[in-house]
């Protein structure tokens, strides 16, 4: 295996500085990241002090020992060498404004996390730490509040759930024995106990954990070497997310350029910066996400057709022909338009608007069935998960579906689900409706319900919906005036026809896109599993991080 080019591959993986991060701590601790020293003091390899106990701890078993270890090193328990207070159990009527900090756990994951204090009169002395103690936090969500820590912030009151250890004799280094117990925390939380989301791992369980024991000397540059690697980790996430956000900060200004083209010529121009660096800027699925808004923009533009395609035939029944004398702006739009299509208020191509029912529903198979938000996916209506509704005659017959009929959603608690829609098909005729809902029934002679339906998914349409809504009891709402004064090119039908279908194409081409990405980004995450499997049992790889700086 090329291990440069495996940890190049890791570092840019999913979560790959993540797992790089866990590499260097198994390296570490089973002697794999600095070379062992025939120098060191001998007299390092003694067995550690051991902490006099009522029960002594049971013996380590072959079956507890993970890996074979570098010459005079040794396996312990942590019991062996720590003793462990807990933090005192504080009431909030105990809290001041100032005094003496409190520690709690969110004061060990994160340093900018604020301090409760108290009144250091009333704290016991084994309940305060200073500098160069180390803690250890034993409750909580499993993968973030599970860890080692030595404090460095000043004197402060210790709260529950962490623990105070006082090492017995000096076989550690605290640094050390820091990312020993850090690099077993998968042991830790695989033993952890009480419900989902908040857990505990007992004082019995950390006691019995098994840690190696290397020389002091050894100990020392194991630690450099860590605390050298994790700061080339820290900026490599840090050039990750400037590379994330320059990415995403490129492909905005070139698909904004792509639409912002008045004419076909220069959308060419524009399209060629785009495709000169297809395959990089296309490298994720969040790109795919926006090059498919920019089709869909450039489609309800007159921009995404061939010239010849573009202006179709008129009819006397095309909303060309309507009578517009009422409202001289609707022909100005934000952006010009081919000369055969028209700027249009959604309500101008209404054949009939409506609001769902309110009656109770159940999924009882008992009555009509109601369509509600859940059934609304991608465009199109799924008959998943229906509810039934005791309706009335005459409300059945007001409120049935027919294929062709739009259903949006005008009453949510997202905004970005507010105005959204979904296309009715034969599976859902003369289903009812919920009546946070509402029913648009289209002119068939001068629109494709497919077309309208493209055209409010844009940008430009979504900003008119999100514009006017309002938030009543926490819930956002858009009525019918509001969804009939929507604005959007309409070509003629012929065109339309043609725009859709271009449209679902390219739209097609983009999910397959999406799906060999994530299949891509899980087969690389799949890579660097197996890379840290293999790097971590394998002795015949090197024994030293060389390799992971100058990939790196």
């Amino acid at each position: 295996m090329n291990l440069r080019g495996g940890f190049e591959m890791l570092a840019t993986a999913p979560d790959g500085v993540a797992r790089i991060r866990e590499l260097i701590l198994s390296l570490a601790v089973q002697g794999k990241l600095v070379p062992q020293d025939p120098k060191d003091p001998k007299d390092e390899h003694a067995p550690a002090p051991q902490i006099r106990r009522a029960k002594p701890l049971a013996p380590i078993v072959a079956e507890e020992k993970p890996f074979d270890l570098p010459e005079r090193w040794q396996f312990v328990r942590l019991g062996a060498v720590l003793e462990m207070v807990n933090g005192r159990a504080f009431k909030s009527s105990e809290w001041c404004s100032e005094g003496l900090p409190i520690v709690r756990i969110q004061n060990l994951n994160n340093p900018n996390a604020a301090f409760n204090y108290c009144n250091p009169q009333g704290v016991d002395q084994r309940h305060i730490i200073s500098d160069g103690d180390l803690l250890i936090s034993w409750s909580g969500t499993p993968g973030t509040s599970f860890g080692a820590f030595v404090w460095d912030r000043g004197a402060a009151a210790l709260n529950q759930h962490i623990f105070k250890c006082i090492q017995a004799g000096s076989a550690y280094v605290k640094s050390f024995l820091r990312l020993a117990i850090n690099s077993q925390l998968h042991v830790l939380i695989s033993r952890a106990q009480g419900g989902v989301g908040l857990q505990h791992v007992t004082k019995g369980t950390l006691e019995n954990l098994v840690l190696v024991l290397p020389p002091v000397a050894e100990q020392v540059r194991i630690v450099a070497k860590v605390d050298e690697l994790m700061r080339l980790c820290d900026e490599l996430e840090t050039r990750g997310r400037l590379e994330g956000e320059r990415h995403s900060q490129l492909t905005a200004t070139l698909f904004e350029a792509l639409t912002a083209s008045e004419s076909a010529h220069e959308l060419g121009e524009n399209w060629s910066r785009v495709a000169a660096h297809f395959d990089l800027l296309l490298d994720r699925p969040e790109a795919v996400d926006a090059l498919e808004r920019t089709i869909l923009e450039l489609a309800v533009r007159g921009l995404l057709l061939p010239v010849d395609d573009r202006n179709g035939t008129t009819t006397a029944n095309s909303i060309a022909q309507v009578d517009r004398a009422t409202d001289a702006s609707l022909n100005v739009g934000s952006y010009e338009i081919p000369s055969s299509w028209s700027w249009i208020k959604f309500g101008e191509i209404m054949r009939d608007l409506r609001y769902g029912t309110s009656a109770k529903c159940d999924y009882e198979v008992k009555g009509v069935p109601v369509l509600r938000i859940p059934n609304l996916k991608n465009g199109r209506i799924s008959t998943e998960d229906l509810k039934f509704g005791p309706l009335t005659t005459e409300e059945v017959a007001r409120l049935a579906l027919v294929p062709g009929d739009l259903l949006l959603v005008r009453s949510n608690g997202s905004a970005t689900l507010v105005g959204s829609a979904a296309l009715v098909g034969e599976e859902s005729r003369d289903f009812a409706f919920a009546g946070y809902l509402m029913r648009v029934r289209l002119r068939k002679d001068v629109a494709l319900p497919t077309y309208v339906l493209l055209a409010l998914e844009t940008e430009g349409v979504r900003a008119q919906i999100e514009g006017p809504i309002r938030t009543t009891s926490g819930v956002k709402n858009i009525n019918s005036t509001e969804v009939s004064r929507l604005e959007f090119p309409l070509p003629p039908l012929n065109v339309q026809q043609r725009v859709v279908a271009h449209v679902d194409k390219l739209r097609l081409l983009c999910s397959n896109m999406r799906e060999q990405l994530v299949a891509c980004h899980a087969a690389q995450a799949y890579f660097a599993e197996a890379l840290v499997d293999a790097v971590t049992s394998d002795v015949s790889f090197p024994t030293s991080a060389d390799g992971l700086v100058a990939a790196a």
